[in-house]
């Protein structure tokens, strides 16, 4: 797996719903001063994704994600 794109910002969630994962990476990006495009550059991915796994796996492309479980 390669390094997500802003390997710095990491995020940690104890739910499974991808809502609040993606909710989560977006509040980080916007924490870490991320260009508002590129904010939006990422909720439309994660959007376009089909469910299940996918919204986290995008999200794992982003940032550095450790879902507790």
């Amino acid at each position: 797996m390669s390094s997500p794109r802003y390997p710095a910002i990491r995020v940690r969630t104890r739910s499974r719903n991808p809502i609040t994962l993606v909710a989560a990476v977006r509040q980080a990006l916007r924490q870490a001063r991320v260009d508002r495009a590129r904010i939006r550059e990422f909720s439309d991915e994660v959007f376009e994704s089909a469910g299940g796994v996918e919204p986290e796996r995008v999200c794992r492309e982003w940032v550095d994600v450790e879902a507790r479980r």
